[in-house]
């Protein structure tokens, strides 16, 4: 059995480095592995993700990870970078309905037992990067998702 692990912009793999120079003396149809990892990483467009490649006498199998929380963020707000360094700059707002998107597609590599918790977990990402959430401190929100104010909106 053979792995091979990557890092590729979601649907941009290509024949060539990363890829075809690891798959090519493992024998297997790189051309059909090529095309199966961007049809697997094609909703994370303009991002990098990990891709696990396992070959096994000639059965390819294809696990697609998630980006980093910060990189899907991004992307939900449409913005390239975030304010780190500012104690009362915000770099934007994001909603309850948007966080509770990237916790689905987070929460399967994630320790949290709900997508509750997945979304409080992404709610701290937010804190670092100086995000409003619903208009409000992100600290703030957290409290009120454990009291139970968005319990009918962040439902599995």
């Amino acid at each position: 059995m053979n792995v091979v692990e990557v890092l590729i912009e979601g649907g941009k793999a290509s024949s060539g480095p990363p890829l075809g120079p690891a798959l090519g003396p493992l024998g297997v149809n790189i051309k059909e592995v090529v095309s199966s990892v961007n049809e697997l990483t094609k909703d994370y467009a303009g991002m990098e993700v990990p891709v696990k490649i396992t070959i096994d006498g000639g059965k390819v199998d294809i696990t697609v990870g998630t980006p980093p929380t910060a990189a899907l963020i991004k992307k939900e707000l449409g913005i390239e970078k975030a304010k780190t360094d500012s104690t009362s700059d915000y770099t934007g707002d994001i909603s309850i309905e948007q966080l509770k998107e990237i916790a689905k597609k987070k929460k399967e590599g994630m320790l949290a037992s709900s997508l509750k918790k997945v979304v409080k977990e992404i709610i701290g990402t937010c804190v670092s990067m100086r995000l409003k959430v619903e208009g409000k401190d992100a600290k703030e929100i957290q409290k009120e998702i454990d009291e139970g104010k968005y319990d009918e909106v962040i439902t599995e």
